[in-house]
């Protein structure tokens, strides 16, 4: 073969071999952008679509658990009835004793509801309500062999009074004193002075404690007194009781002058008969005194008017300083 032809065989060989490998090349390359674009759609397959939330699993829910509101753990009773009780749920601090007309204090007369309460220490309303088995505090028609309660003259007794100026409460005790011995007998609903920010106390109702003065007194309708240099029915002030404080003992704001605790105001109804105000119990009204409700003053009224009594006034309850040691029941 002429060398014309050789050079001209080996050049077209090489322009082929040339070409197939630029084909093999190119063939890899897409090979691998296919490769590549199939991965891409792949992971964008993968990623969120900009309005889909992304789903994760909800932490656990932590359970809330509220504290129960701390009981004010305030003590309530209502032992009044066992005092006048003539069975065997009396209170310790009373006996029962039958009527009869000759008694060993007395020789030269007959003995009548005033002498056993002089003796006894006891009022004679007191007695009255024992007797009469009801909220009646005048009757006093008594036989030989009626029955009913009075003090023991073998008990020192005292009577101490606390009252929550702020949640306008009165809890009513007796104090055994030779056994230390304390018993709530009964809580009541109090109506309070107004509330006066330049007071110590914060009403026109001071705080500390007082004693309870013996110069009582009853009021009827057409009882006539004074009440702030006006001649006034006394009723429609006081309600049907009037019981003052005396001295200041200890921590007292205020003077014991012209306070004291008394029934709700009287006042006429429409048909121009007289009852009283209970709107004025729960409230801060008065001009300084303690009102009660004309049962709950006549009820105290009978019991505390013949014994030692002491009031205690106080923000709360808490900070009243009880004396003695709490007995739960009364029975001792």
């Amino acid at each position: 073969m002429k060398p014309g032809k050789i050079i001209i065989y080996g050049a077209c060989s090489l322009f082929a071999l040339i070409a197939l490998t630029a084909i093999v090349k190119g063939g890899g390359s897409d090979a691998k952008e296919e490769k590549a674009s199939s991965v891409q759609e792949i992971v964008l397959d993968q990623k969120v679509s900009p309005k889909e939330e992304v789903k994760t699993a909800p932490e656990p829910v932590k359970e809330v658990v509220k504290e129960t509101p701390k009981e004010e753990n305030l003590p309530e009773a209502d032992r009044i009835a066992h005092l006048f009780a003539t069975d065997s749920s009396r209170l310790p601090i009373v006996e029962t004793i039958s009527y009869t007309s000759r008694v060993p204090w007395l020789k030269e007369r007959p003995a009548w509801i005033a002498d056993y309460a002089s003796h006894y220490s006891t009022s004679r309303h007191f007695i009255a309500r024992s007797l009469n088995r009801s909220h009646d505090y005048f009757t006093q028609k008594v036989s030989p062999g009626d029955r009913f309660n009075v003090f023991r003259t073998d008990k020192d007794v005292e009577f101490y009074l606390a009252i929550d100026l702020s949640r306008c409460k009165m809890w009513f005790y007796y104090l055994d004193k030779e056994s230390n011995d304390r018993v709530l007998l009964k809580t009541y609903n109090v109506g309070v002075g107004r509330k006066e920010t330049s007071r110590t106390s914060g009403y026109l109702t001071p705080i500390g404690k007082y004693s309870v003065g013996s110069k009582v007194a009853i009021y009827k309708q057409n009882t006539m007194g004074y009440f702030q240099d006006q001649k006034t029915e006394m009723i429609t002030v006081f309600g049907t009781r009037w019981v003052p404080f005396d001295e200041e003992i200890e921590g007292c704001s205020e003077s014991a002058r012209g306070l004291g605790i008394h029934g709700t105001p009287w006042v006429k109804n429409a048909k121009g008969e007289y009852v009283e105000d209970t709107s004025k119990i729960k409230q801060y009204d008065s001009d300084g005194c303690i009102r009660l409700s004309t049962a709950d003053i006549e009820e105290l009224f009978s019991i505390i008017i013949t014994k030692p009594t002491t009031v205690e006034l106080v923000h709360d309850f808490h900070d009243a300083h009880l004396p003695g040691k709490e007995v739960e029941g009364g029975h001792l």
